[in-house]
């Protein structure tokens, strides 16, 4: 208890000096409150870059791998597109061929789209529209969100049934007030009848475009309305989705199943290059993530400055204080004042004066979060509060150190004539 009261007496002591300097406070306390505030605001706002830009790719589904014809991303810095040009696009036999021999899969669909289709119904009629044509469990590789209605039964996929899941903006252009289940609409002048609406979504951060303009149909369906196959120029390429289970480690081995498997379906030999690319949404994940380490180490660097500026300023306001302080040091220590006591008074301060400028710093990040920012959103999160206030604290602590420590070792009676 002794020891507990003499730590809150060092509090005390230190709350009193600050707040009887108010003017020294505040000018000391601006160099960490800069340096804090320029740390935690790039910090903030690549995290939010990142939740945003991750948020907008979520369209393509996670724990998914994809079987392509084109690479999403470069290999080795060098995207060799000459090659890849000449593969085989994705097939319908590849797709049920994999949905036979996979093992380690949870659910496979193909899908393929075409963009800028005009849908109509009576004399309304909306263009720029994606069509999607996918097969079944292609709900489960990708989400969607169905607001009314409901989503294709396996019969009309496999049966190749003209229904379709219309998105929330061409629900309201096509169906002003009107409920659109049951009713039909014309792609290519075929009918289609509306069995579901997806749920409004907006535009994403990165401006890819969302449900709110796509029609999806059964793969078998799209078929009839456009070509697709295994490389002819004129015909619209497709995509396997492969989903997995919810383990790193099974999805390794469910990408190495399924690039043995297309290499047996293709009758590649044992020295020939794969004609088919394995893509990874991680692997974009993980590009975004290493681009948004890189700015976070600038933020660093720049707010390192200031905050060295600060600390050396907060250090040199406590030996100013220790000089002021000396002849009550010597005081206190005539009393019985232990050396950890008189250390303690001027730590504290030092800390609290760092803690005071990373909460100012914190409070200026916090407002810059209700400026618009078109559809970029930004979140000050626990884990950034928590890091700036922990950056204080250590600043306060090196910066409080040497004077406290310089304090701490005064002879009572020297001190006591320094008045």
């Amino acid at each position: 208890m002794y020891t507990l009261r003499q730590i809150f007496e060092s509090f005390r002591f230190a709350w009193k000096a600050l707040r009887s300097n108010i003017l020294r406070t505040v000018l000391s306390l601006l160099g960490v409150t800069i340096g804090i505030f320029a740390i935690i605001a790039v910090l903030t706002f690549v995290d939010s870059l990142e939740k945003n830009i991750k948020d907008s790719l979520n369209f393509i589904g996670t724990n998914v791998i994809y079987v392509d014809k084109w690479p999403w991303l470069a290999d080795n810095g060098e995207y060799r597109w000459w090659d890849f040009w000449r593969r085989p696009n994705s097939s319908y036999n590849e797709y049920k061929f994999l949905e036979e021999n996979l093992k380690h899969s949870s659910h496979i669909a193909i899908y393929s789209d075409k963009g800028n289709v005009v849908v109509k119904r009576n004399s309304n009629s909306i263009g720029s529209v994606r069509l999607i044509g996918g097969s079944e469990n292609y709900e489960y590789i990708y989400t969607i969100n169905i607001e009314f209605g409901r989503y294709l039964t396996a019969d009309e996929q496999s049966a190749g049934r003209n229904v379709g899941i219309i998105g929330y903006e061409i629900a309201q252009a096509l169906f002003p007030g009107e409920d659109p289940l049951g009713k039909m609409v014309k792609i290519k002048n075929v009918k289609f009848m509306v069995v579901g609406i997806m749920k409004k979504e907006g535009q994403s951060f990165m401006g890819f475009s969302s449900n709110d303009y796509n029609v999806i149909v059964p793969y078998n369906s799209f078929r009839r309305l456009y070509h697709t196959g295994t490389g002819h120029w004129e015909e619209l390429e497709s995509s396997i989705g492969i989903k997995g289970f919810d383990t790193d480690i099974g999805l390794v081995e469910l990408e190495n199943e399924v690039r043995g498997i297309m290499r047996v379906r293709r009758g590649l030999r044992p020295g020939e290059k794969d004609n088919f690319a394995i893509n990874r949404p991680e692997a974009l994940a993980n590009v975004i993530g290493n681009l948004f380490d890189a700015v976070g180490i600038a933020g660093w660097i720049i707010g390192g400055f200031s905050i060295l500026v600060g600390g050396f300023g907060i250090a040199n306001i406590m030996f100013v204080s220790v000089k002021e302080r000396t002849p009550i040091i010597g005081l206190q220590k005539s009393l019985g004042a232990k050396n950890y006591f008189i250390m303690f008074q001027f730590l504290f301060e030092a800390i609290f004066l760092s803690l005071i400028g990373g909460l100012a710093g914190l409070f200026l990040v916090y407002l810059i979060t209700f400026i618009p920012l078109g559809s970029l959103v930004v979140t000050l999160t626990i884990k950034n509060i928590v890091l700036g206030l922990g950056v204080s604290t250590v600043i306060g602590l090196v910066s409080g150190v040497v004077p406290a420590a310089l304090a701490a070792r005064l002879d009572p009676v020297i001190a006591i004539r320094a008045s």
